[in-house]
């Protein structure tokens, strides 16, 4: 059982939509060379033409399981579910919109580094999320800054 949950995951990875390996650096590599920039386009474009085919597949799912249930207690539930898919594709809209504004960096040469302190984000936080913007102790500072107040 646990086999079966580890490669359901590994196959839901950024990386595994888009078909790449982990990035390996060679010593010396510039950092954001063209290489590493095609790495992220691939990854990008791959994950945001997933998210647009679920998009579709909701669309079209939606249209075919609209019925007018006589049972109120159907009715109630079929919009319950259509609420949960719409919430989720909004969602995911959003992230689309991130991927295309991270897409437009690469294309500018403006992706992989902090936009609050300018430093080299990584290439493996990259790879976990490829529209992260601020390096782990910028994005920790507002984080803890959040919950501040929040609280």
């Amino acid at each position: 059982m646990q086999e079966g949950k580890k490669s359901k995951a590994t196959s839901l990875s950024i990386l595994a939509i888009a078909g790449v390996e982990p990035y390996q650096v060679k010593a010396g590599e510039e950092y954001m060379n063209p290489k590493q920039l095609e790495h992220f386009r691939l990854i990008l474009e791959a994950w945001r033409n997933q998210l647009r085919t679920e998009v579709d597949r909701t669309v079209s799912h939606m249209q075919d399981e609209a019925a007018n249930f006589p049972d109120p207690a159907d009715r109630a539930t079929q919009e319950e579910e259509f609420s949960l898919e719409l919430r989720n594709r909004d969602r995911e809209r959003k992230l689309i919109k991130k991927i295309e504004r991270t897409l437009q960096k690469i294309e500018s040469e403006d992706f992989g580094f902090c936009e609050s302190c300018g430093i080299e984000i990584g290439i493996r936080r990259l790879e976990a999320r490829p529209t992260a913007d601020l390096c782990i102790d910028c994005k920790t500072l507002a984080e803890i800054r959040e919950k501040q107040m929040a609280g």
